[in-house]
């Protein structure tokens, strides 16, 4: 789900900057999937420099979508992080006879 959900937001934030930057700078953001490039170097905030918004709604875009990058690949982190200590406070366990919750005592099928 988080893989499509950033693919989908590639699209849209490809397709708005080109529309911010493609009068600005018809060479580097020529085309929406030019731009595509610039989106997922933004996203993963690798960020190398190439292609940098000029435009003052385009550099407004690209810091809201740099802090996005952030949190996208955060949460699904936040998440298996979690799963994982739950895994393995669990399954340290002692998987031995069921106990009565109230006195202690084993109790018997």
């Amino acid at each position: 789900v988080s893989v499509m959900f950033i693919l989908f937001l590639l699209v849209v934030v490809s397709t708005l900057m080109y529309y911010a930057e493609n009068e600005a700078q018809p060479n580097s953001f020529s085309s929406i999937p030019a731009t595509m490039w610039w989106g997922i170097e933004t996203l993963t905030t690798v960020g190398y420099g190439d292609m940098v918004p000029i435009t003052p709604y385009g550099k407004l875009l690209g810091g809201m979508i740099a802090i996005l990058g952030i949190g996208l690949f955060a949460l699904p982190a936040g998440i298996f992080s979690s799963g994982l200590t739950e895994h393995l406070h669990n399954s340290g366990k002692k998987k031995g006879p069921k106990r009565c919750p109230h006195c202690g005592g084993e109790l018997h099928e």
